[in-house]
């Protein structure tokens, strides 16, 4: 197969409405040349449906989608040389792994010859060729997934579209995946556009990822800016797991939260009320004499083993429960209920974030 530069890809004010619901509102997105950009959010988010809108299966109700600037919102589906992978791979169980190869090639009635160059690249490049005679049925569902993007690649498609293309595999399978997709982006070089309610896979394949909740992108960046710098409560909760504290902020970078200072680096306004987002692997177990921007002590009220890591529940008098998650391998602690230990952090780990998910009074 040849390798081609990704085309670009671009929605302004993106909208879908069924009646009185509304699916997906005002969505501005830009998707670079052979990026991976991820969809990301919740069930119900409106990732599937913005994803059905760039694949041309569903008309949006607002707004318009362009491919290397031109406004392809009109174009029917089978005209835009999308290729796409569906969650449940949707391979014909009565054909042959090259049989299911071939079929785009068929439809767009290319030279058998050719398809059988085509074929045999594609298979080639997911690493398939020996399995070409076998039926999908006789494969394994990691194997049924390559051939699926086999499929969706055999064409030369101008973008890929994934629709939860792992969600079906085991989390070990998963994982290996992920790093054969990852690997075939960057030789292939195309543009992916990829849905996930997955926040690790998210993490991993991506170049960038768009958040969605509630049919609004609410914040879209690489991973390392959504993880580090979330903007709202929802991002910094969605994706990875945090500790939130209500505090007033004041002169000197000082946050305070009940009785306790804390200093944190991000820029606040004095006087204002702010909410602090505090990963747990950000928190550490400190010694008797140990010393840290912030600390508080507490009790260990529950505890987990993961295998890589100890996540911990420790009850602190200033703060209230804080999620704590440490590694595993020489521990300078073993976790047990009752523990009582010295918590500390650096003042950069603390971010402030937008407390977009107030509960009404």
């Amino acid at each position: 197969m040849s390798t081609a530069t990704g085309h670009a890809l671009a929605l302004h004010g993106v909208g879908k409405r069924y009646g009185g619901f509304t699916a997906v509102e005002g969505v501005d997105l830009a998707v670079g040349r052979g990026e991976f950009l991820t969809l990301l959010g919740p069930s119900g988010s409106g990732k599937t449906t913005l994803l059905m809108i760039i694949a041309g299966f569903v008309d949006p109700s607002a707004g318009h989608v362009l491919l290397d600037g031109n406004d392809i919102t009109a174009l029917p589906p089978e005209k835009r040389q999308f290729g796409m992978v569906f969650q449940g791979y949707a391979l014909f169980p009565h054909m042959t792994v090259a049989e299911n190869v071939a079929f785009p090639l068929r439809v767009r009635r290319m030279a058998r010859a050719d398809q059988a160059e085509k074929v045999r690249a594609a298979l080639d490049l997911v690493q398939l060729s020996a399995f070409a005679d076998r039926r999908p049925a006789q494969l394994s569902g990691g194997q049924q997934q390559r051939v699926a993007l086999a499929r969706a690649l055999v064409f030369d498609p101008l973008l890929l579209l994934l629709d939860e293309p792992l969600s079906a595999l085991d989390k070990k399978l998963r994982a290996e995946l992920q790093e054969e997709l990852k690997a075939l982006h960057r030789r292939i070089g195309r543009t992916f556009v990829n849905v996930t309610h997955d926040q690790e896979e998210a993490l991993s394949l991506s170049d960038r990822i768009a958040i969605l909740n509630k049919g609004q992108v609410v914040q879209q960046g690489t991973p390392f800016e959504l993880y580090e710098a979330p903007r709202t409560r929802f991002v910094a909760d969605f994706l990875g797991t945090s500790n939130f504290l209500r505090g007033q902020a004041g002169p000197g970078g000082i946050v305070k939260v009940g009785d306790l200072a804390l200093r944190v680096a991000c820029p606040i306004t004095a006087g204002r009320d702010v909410l602090l987002s505090l990963r747990p692997q950000k928190i550490l177990l400190l010694s008797p004499d140990g010393a840290a921007d912030n600390t508080v002590s507490g009790e260990v009220v529950s505890w987990s083993y993961a295998g890589a890591a100890f996540s911990l529940i420790v009850a602190t008098e200033d703060l209230g429960p804080l999620r704590v998650v440490m590694p595993a391998w020489n521990a300078s602690v073993a976790p047990s209920e009752g523990l009582v230990v010295r918590l500390g952090w650096s003042a950069e780990a603390a971010v402030v974030v937008e407390d977009d998910q107030l509960q009404p009074a």
